[in-house]
């Protein structure tokens, strides 16, 4: 018994020396430096604990960092998991290519980060169990937190859009708990940094023009330099359509898709909202400081996402308070019968006014309006024959026009914030098909005397309305756009902090 009572001691011993040495069986093994064995688990973390409350401030993602540690009990699991392997090696040479994505790869630290992990890899650099202690929680963190940092930056961009665009309601995913642990938990690092670099074929041809240093026509280098810069961030931004089928509408280039499969199955001149920099007066050449701030112009067309439910033919317009204010009054003082002309109802407390032109137009101002105003259906109703509903936040929808004679001017930002359609009937094609339904809305739209029509679509379909001005072709040119609503020097202007110097 005295026997067994001795031998089950001796295992208990065994064990719990087992257990307090996790780090220096792993470490000797790996840097073959004898101090390393010597190293105790329980002395460890109370120094990791001090050195993580000392960073707390500094580190990038510190609650997914924390989180990672407290699970794993606050041991060096990503140094004892990636040393030996090479994998942590491989980490400080990703970061230093970060300027092929127009990133500042001091960002993350690569030179200081190498030398912590060269003093691993030789025998005398570490002398004591204090001093490895401490490089060894020095270690742990830098490389977690630059890591997760450089991973969020390549996957999903290092600007958040929905910080700095004030009209912007654009699904877009954000970096989280969960992606952040998939980061710290690859069992393969390297493989893993190799697989989250940006593919899109979109994203590789502006890479390509920048680190060629391409000059657009009409364009200085620096500006072209911008243009790329400020478009590839976009590409990395989350926000991407992932259906087989949608519309798609790129405000700055005034056209509209449809893709299938990945491919234009139809496309069309647009119109949009106008803008705060339709002159291009500032560039991202040149541009004033106030600008750095998005304050939009009331009129300019949101950046969102949607679908597309249904279509009214042969709408009723009801004319917002702002263009009333704006235009309709003041159009009214000037000719009674204005209103009757364009088929303009008026109505006070919801009752309709049998004869508008009796009111004295001149003597209503923003301040006393007490009227609300409805456009019947009509050849010179605003929205034209057919409208598509998307809800929204911004009351804005796709809509035919009588007005055609913007389509063919180059520079389209003319509406009040509606999208209109250069051919609304072919885009009511395309989603409905052919049919019953169609065949409605041809007749509906061709009829003399219109009354108003609701038609849900057999299917609704996503609707992205954004913002690009620089991409490639089908043919793999570059375009570029005008910036006509200031946004790239918004999205720029808080870029450049993160930018390659």
């Amino acid at each position: 018994m005295i026997l067994i009572s001795f031998f089950a001691l001796l295992l208990t011993i065994q064990s719990c020396k087992e257990k307090h040495n996790k780090i220096a069986t792993n470490l000797f093994k790996a840097t073959q430096n004898k101090v390393f064995k010597d190293l105790d688990d329980d002395a460890y973390i109370a120094v990791f604990k001090k050195e993580l409350g000392d960073e707390k401030l500094k580190l990038s993602n510190e609650p997914a960092i924390e989180a990672y540690y407290k699970a794993n009990n606050y041991l060096p699991v990503f140094v004892m998991n990636h040393l030996a392997n090479g994998d942590l090696d491989a980490i400080p040479d990703f970061y230093s290519k970060a300027d092929e994505h127009g990133i500042d790869p001091e960002l993350f630290h690569p030179g200081e980060l190498k030398a912590m992990i060269a003093k691993f890899h030789d025998k005398t650099s570490i002398s004591n169990t204090d001093e490895a202690y401490h490089e060894l929680a020095k270690l742990e963190l830098l490389t977690t937190s630059t890591l997760t940092k450089y991973a969020n930056a390549v996957q999903f961009g290092v600007v958040n859009p929905k910080k700095i665009y004030s009209r912007y309601f654009t699904a877009t995913k954000h970096p989280d708990s969960v992606s952040m642990k998939a980061t710290l938990m690859a069992a393969d690092t390297k493989a893993y940094l190799d697989s989250i670099q940006p593919k899109d074929p979109q994203y590789l041809a502006l890479q390509k023009a920048y680190l060629h240093g391409d000059t657009f026509d009409g364009l200085s280098k620096e500006e072209t330099q911008r243009y790329l810069l400020v478009n590839m961030e976009r590409l990395r931004w989350r926000n991407k359509p992932y259906e087989p089928k949608y519309v798609y509408v790129n405000i700055p280039d005034y056209r509209l898709d449809v893709f299938e499969n990945g491919k234009s199955i139809l496309n069309m001149k647009v119109c949009v909202g106008q803008g705060r920099n339709m002159d291009g007066q500032n560039s991202l050449g040149k541009y004033d400081d106030t600008c750095a701030i998005d304050k939009p112009f009331p009129r300019e067309t949101p950046q969102l996402n949607s679908l597309i439910h249904s279509v009214d033919v042969n709408p009723v317009w009801n004319i917002p308070r702002s263009i009333a204010t704006k235009e309709i009054i003041i159009e009214a003082a000037k000719d009674r019968y204005y209103l009757s002309n364009k088929n303009i109802d008026v109505y006070k407390d919801g009752k309709l006014i049998d004869d508008p032109e009796d009111i004295d137009w001149t003597s209503v101002t923003k301040d006393n309006l007490d009227y609300d105003f409805k456009q019947r259906p009509g050849e010179d109703n605003s929205l034209g024959k057919i409208k598509f509903l998307f809800k929204n936040k911004s009351s804005v929808y796709l809509h035919d026009t009588p007005a055609k004679f913007a389509f063919g001017k180059a520079m389209r930002a003319v509406s009040h914030g509606c999208v209109r359609l250069g051919d609304p009937q072919a885009l009511a094609k395309n989603l409905f098909g052919e049919g019953e339904d169609f065949d409605t809305i041809v007749a509906d739209m061709a009829a003399d005397n219109p009354d108003p029509t609701s038609i849900a679509l057999p299917k609704k379909t996503p609707i992205y309305i954004t913002y690009v001005t620089c991409w490639a072709d089908e043919g793999g040119t570059l375009q570029y756009r005008q910036d006509v609503y200031g946004l790239d020097i918004v999205l720029y202007d808080h870029l450049k902090k993160f930018l390659s110097k």
